[in-house]
């Protein structure tokens, strides 16, 4: 009997919507670096306040697994980042409560190197393989800080990806790979301090990724049993561009146009998760039935791994994935407001702001699947729908007493019914936008709005669902999660500025 064959079933990702221009970073900066100048070209993708790893994580691990609420199938989750909010906190936990994963599935965090997103994917492999998961979904993310005027600002992004593991409707065969891990420190961040600290580019490039990768490169093939001119697409991120990429190409007998965009001029480089990135771009744009596809990611050594698409690629058609997320982009030429969503200046308050936001973990965990999965309750008697669950049915007909089931909001159609647009209180985009959103099937909520400018909302408007901050509790270094609306562009016809604003 053949074996199975292991490899990718489904993909997804995303990309925040604010692209901040590289333009505006080089000319706030002039001043005291006007070699930056020349490299203010393009943009690189920004994350909206309320946006860290792990809510990226959740709209690319949503991308992938459709509108379809029920995940039961999903039985292992790796997570891979290095900017994981919660130290000692299972962030996969909390990625897996948004999805309404079962309480079954096996979930890890792999973090600590630029290559987790690789290594959390050759994990989903391995455990596969094992018979260990049937279906192991692998999410990378990665939201960096930068220091002002520097390179890695201009060169970063924000952004996840998310891949799927099985042996049913395979779209990408896994043939084999390899992973090097040489302590090679190219760059580090200690246990205390929130940026990298880089060595010197010319140490990276030529000891580095010259020395190390070609070594991965041969490994893999070899392990796959496939040869270096059979390779077709090359996955290498690096913030050397794609022609240093088509160098090393070159150097392990791959043909050069193998070389992968490394996506620099409209999103930049996404950390552990530029990898994934790229192999969700590459499945979406070019890549065809029969084609190899070697997928590296250089950090701490070199993980490479080789899979040939199969003719179950066309079932991933209508994924929105990267392709999707790069194309919906809102230009964002105020770097100030980088600095602010980003935590480096201090951004005045007032007094509104001014109250104890602490987390009642208690609460948090007997609520767990209404504040985290937007799970409330559909009576089973007269099919009424309301948020939250409770014991009493809302309808003023008939009050039933627990007769509710578990009812999934996140991936239901909504419109907008009423809205505000309040400077008074504070927010940290103001106007804070927020209002009452009504579910086609039944049901309404009371929400925040987000990725949202003023004079850009009506009722009536579609919306999507999304997971993000609601509140950072900075004294103890908490952070509350929910839902929120965002306004479906094109929905509705503008309103006017200030229009029902208080």
């Amino acid at each position: 009997m053949a074996p199975q064959s292991i490899g990718l079933t489904a993909f997804g990702g995303y990309i925040p919507r604010l692209r901040l221009q590289r333009k505006a970073i080089a000319q706030a900066n002039a001043w005291v670096a006007p070699n930056f100048l020349g490299k203010g070209k393009g943009e690189r993708s920004m994350a909206n306040w309320d946006e860290d790893a792990v809510t990226m994580a959740v709209e690319a691990a949503r991308d992938l697994l459709g509108p379809d609420d029920d995940r039961s199938h999903v039985d292992a989750l790796f997570f891979g980042s290095t900017t994981m909010p919660f130290k000692d906190r299972l962030n996969a936990g909390i990625i897996s409560a948004a999805l309404t994963l079962d309480e079954t599935v096996r979930a890890v965090d792999v973090a600590s190197t630029q290559r987790a997103g690789t290594s959390a994917l050759l994990q989903a492999l391995t455990t596969v393989k094992a018979g260990e998961a049937k279906n192991a979904l692998v999410v990378a993310a990665d939201h960096r800080k930068t220091r002002a005027a520097s390179a890695q600002e201009l060169d970063f992004g924000d952004g996840a990806a998310a891949v799927s593991v099985g042996t049913e409707n395979v779209i990408a065969k896994y043939l084999g790979g390899t992973s090097l891990t040489v302590d090679f420190v190219d760059h580090f961040r200690g246990d205390s301090e929130e940026f990298d600290y880089n060595w010197e580019e010319r140490w990276i490039r030529d000891e580095g990724y010259t020395k190390i990768v070609p070594r991965a490169v041969k490994a893999a093939l070899a392990n796959a049993g496939v040869k270096a001119e059979d390779i077709k697409h090359l996955v290498l991120p690096t913030t050397f561009g794609t022609k240093f990429v088509e160098t090393l190409a070159k150097k392990s007998g791959i043909a050069p146009e193998a070389a992968r965009d490394t996506l620099a001029a409209n999103c930049g480089e996404t950390g552990a998760a530029h990898s994934l990135v790229m192999l969700v771009h590459t499945l979406q744009k070019d890549a065809k039935p029969g084609d190899k596809i070697l997928v590296l990611h250089f950090g701490g050594g070199c993980d490479a791994l080789v899979f040939e698409v199969t003719d179950k690629l066309a079932s991933q058609s209508g994924k929105r994935g990267i392709v999707g997320s790069l194309a919906d982009r809102q230009e964002e030429t105020n770097y100030l407001k980088f600095l602010t969503f980003n935590g480096l200046i201090e951004l005045e308050k007032g007094m509104r702001a001014e109250q104890d936001k602490k987390t009642a973990l208690t609460t948090l965990y007997r609520n767990e699947d209404m504040l985290m999965g937007l799970v409330g309750g559909r009576c089973t008697e007269t099919g009424v729908i309301q948020f939250p669950r409770s014991r009493i049915s809302v309808n003023p007909n008939k009050h039933t007493v627990d007769t509710q089931e578990p009812y999934k909001f996140a991936e239901r159609k909504a419109k907008i019914l009423s809205w505000s647009a309040d400077f008074l209180s504070f927010s940290m985009n103001p106007p804070h936008h927020y209002g009452m959103v009504v579910f086609d099937e039944g049901g309404r909520i009371m929400m925040d709005f987000t990725d949202v400018e003023q004079g850009a909302v009506d009722s009536g408007m579609e919306v999507r669902l999304v997971f993000r901050i609601k509140d950072f509790d900075d004294k103890r270094g908490f952070r509350k999660y929910f839902w929120k609306a965002v306004p479906v562009a094109g929905a509705n016809a503008k309103t006017k500025i200030g229009q029902a604003a208080e």
